[in-house]
């Protein structure tokens, strides 16, 4: 039995209806995270050579360019709390497709902007700019794609409705690094250096296009307001007494820094494996690119039925104990992972970044129906949001920093698996005090 609320919502769509809008949430969130990602693998790869001075160190180059990368994780619970508000307020789909034309614009932008050879230090600046846009976005398309699915879910199911956004991410990771693949196959290095990496940043145009079909096609089962009729609504949202922001701040504040807690193994985890690992293995290590990001291809990959299974294995035996597990096992691999690295060879690369994002997924599944039902219908994209972003900060945006920084000092990967095994067990205490400090509420 789910430890989730299985009470009915008498207007929850049909389930054909519901998984609709999952799928077409699920594109959406894979696309704006291609968007997100495909940032941090040029943070890796492209930004410390163009968009910095070229006598820079390749270390300072490289902190320069991680440093761009962390501020769209600054700028995400500022999206949260803005997208969060007018979300409560005024729907779910409103807000989430004006995140989505934030970020196809941001991004697009990104893939036109100048280098330093060009403009100078205005290219880096522009460069932040762009990086802060598309945190805000991010920081709002998260809740109201997930709550999109989530509320138009059967109450049993709505933990695998759920992952389905949660999908999003691994697909737009595989997308991102596939373009770079693609990219770097067909061009000579100069010609990547100098355009080629641009390609796929002008491709997000296409973000665009999918917020206007969902501005169109989707109906969200949880309405803002009431209707003229109000036997007519699917479900309406009573009106908060104040602000939805103001009332998670004052009244709510306990889940959110527990939600945050509980992400922050989920983010460091994840972008060590998909972004550190690159800069680390191709500069530290001499491992080629390609196989650095066909590696992360693959693990990824895996990552989207793992998450389905996860978010499923959540509705039948409870959100907690399938993240818990994945917290744990993420802590002990985290001592595998880079001594697989070092060692160079194909199979032990792919089997340290592979075993990594599975055992991430055990967490990143159950999450969007977990962090949901945290919060009552009424201020539940602001907090949701909140909490998810409060956590990205600290996990996801310094950890590439961090990790630098901790090799530098050390000259050993051992203090960056001490790093992420404690993240891991934040997380874990976070969620356990999840489970005595809060109250499940109805979907």
């Amino acid at each position: 039995m789910s430890d989730s609320a299985n009470d009915h919502t008498g207007g929850t769509p049909p389930d054909g209806k519901g998984l609709k809008v999952a799928v077409m949430a699920s594109a959406g969130a894979a696309v704006e995270w291609y968007d997100f990602f495909i940032y941090g693998t040029a943070a890796a790869l492209v930004f410390p050579k163009l968009f910095f001075p070229a006598d820079l160190p390749p270390f300072v180059a490289q902190i320069a360019s991680f440093s761009t990368f962390a501020v769209g994780f600054i700028a995400r619970p500022l999206g949260g709390m803005v997208f969060g508000h007018f979300g409560d307020i005024h729907g779910r789909k409103h807000a989430l497709v004006v995140a989505m034309f934030v970020m196809g614009a941001s991004t697009t932008l990104i893939g036109l902007l100048p280098t330093y050879a060009q403009i100078g230090v205005a290219a880096p600046l522009l460069l932040v700019v762009m990086r802060f846009a598309q945190g805000l976005a991010v920081g709002g398309q998260w809740g109201g794609a997930a709550l999109l699915a989530i509320e138009s879910a059967p109450p049993n199911r709505r933990g695998f409705y759920g992952s389905f956004v949660q999908v999003g991410v691994p697909l737009g990771v595989v997308l991102a690094n596939a373009v770079f693949l693609i990219v770097s196959a067909m061009t000579a290095e100069d010609s990547f250096m100098s355009w080629g990496w641009r390609i796929g940043f002008v491709l997000s145009i296409v973000l665009i296009l999918i917020g206007l079909v969902m501005h169109l096609s989707v109906e969200e089962a949880v309405q803002p307001h009431p209707p003229a009729d109000v036997a007519d609504a699917a479900v309406v949202v009573a009106r908060p007494a104040r602000s939805p922001l103001l009332e998670v701040l004052t009244g709510h504040w306990r889940q959110v820094l527990l939600a945050g807690g509980a992400f922050v193994a989920n983010n460091v985890c994840f972008y060590i494996a998909i972004t550190y690992a690159i800069a680390y293995g191709s500069t530290t290590l001499g491992i080629e690119r390609d196989v650095l990001l066909t590696a992360v291809m693959a693990g990824s990959a895996l990552m989207i039925p793992v998450l389905l299974a996860c978010g499923a294995a959540s509705d039948r035996f409870g959100r907690r104990g399938v993240f818990l597990a994945g917290a744990a096992l993420s802590g002990l691999w985290a001592f595998a992972v880079f001594p697989l690295l070092e060692t160079g060879s194909g199979v032990a690369i792919f089997a340290a970044i592979t075993v990594q994002l599975v055992f991430v997924s055990m967490m990143y599944g159950p999450q969007a129906a977990l962090f949901a039902e945290l919060f009552p219908r009424s201020i539940r994209y602001s907090g949701a949001s909140l909490g998810y972003q409060i956590g990205a900060v600290v996990g996801g945006g310094f950890a590439p920093i961090i990790a630098t920084a901790l090799f530098a000092r050390y000259g050993s990967s051992l203090p960056i698996a001490i790093y992420l095994a404690a993240m891991c067990a934040a997380s874990y205490g976070s969620v356990i005090l999840l489970g005595r400090r809060s109250r499940t509420h109805a979907v």
